[in-house]
């Protein structure tokens, strides 16, 4: 992970439950927006701020990521929340990536409802020194009704990431709305990988027991 090139990392975040393409879209869009040299994929082990009654098994969720990313150079699974274990707060995974890479510059990609629940994270104050948040805004978000007292945080930091909210070419699909699809019997087909898509049929994910 740690590597003379790279300067400029992007962090995302998230369960992952599945990967689906949105993120992957996202991932490419910061990647060329930002002028990254790679992103890092980053499952939680335990989601603070989510319910986990329909959280596939780590294996389950780590496999379907590397079989998404497997074949992008810029693209990289990180296991450091996994292998912490417990809740995963953000706050410590930046720290550790900053200890692992002490002259890169960090980039963590948010979508717009994570920006307005940044109030909620843990030390978000100490976070937002350690790491630069961009927002790419979802379909069908008027980011002009998204003011500074939405953001429930301290100056200058609303005003700082309103100005780092980037626009691109996003879908509007859900890891949530992928699990009653399957759980349905409907077809997922082009919302995840081909490679995902066989790996939850074949495991028997999301359907009801």
């Amino acid at each position: 992970m740690n590597n003379a090139f790279d300067k400029k990392i992007g962090i995302l975040g998230g369960t992952f439950n599945p990967v689906h393409s949105g993120h992957l879209i996202l991932a490419q869009n910061a990647l060329e927006r930002l002028e990254l040299s790679k992103i890092l994929f980053v499952p939680c082990a335990n989601p603070p701020h989510k319910a986990s009654t329909t959280l596939a098994t780590t294996e389950h969720r780590m496999t379907m990521l590397e079989m998404a990313i497997e074949h992008d150079l810029h693209f990289e699974l990180c296991d450091l929340e996994i292998k912490r274990g417990g809740f995963s707060y953000t706050i410590d995974t930046i720290r550790e990536l900053k200890r692992l890479n002490p002259s890169a510059e960090l980039f963590f990609i948010i979508g717009i409802d994570s920006l307005l629940e940044l109030h909620t994270w843990k030390d978000i104050n100490d976070l937002l020194k350690l790491c630069k948040f961009v927002t790419f805004n979802r379909p069908g978000t008027d980011i002009a009704g998204i003011n500074q007292k939405a953001i429930k945080l301290d100056p200058p930091w609303p005003d700082v990431l309103l100005k780092n909210v980037l626009t691109g070419q996003l879908l509007d699909i859900s890891s949530s709305d992928i699990r009653y699809r399957v759980a349905e019997g409907m077809s997922i087909r082009y919302l995840v990988p081909q490679t995902v898509e066989m790996y939850i049929a074949e495991h028997n994910l999301y359907t009801k027991q």
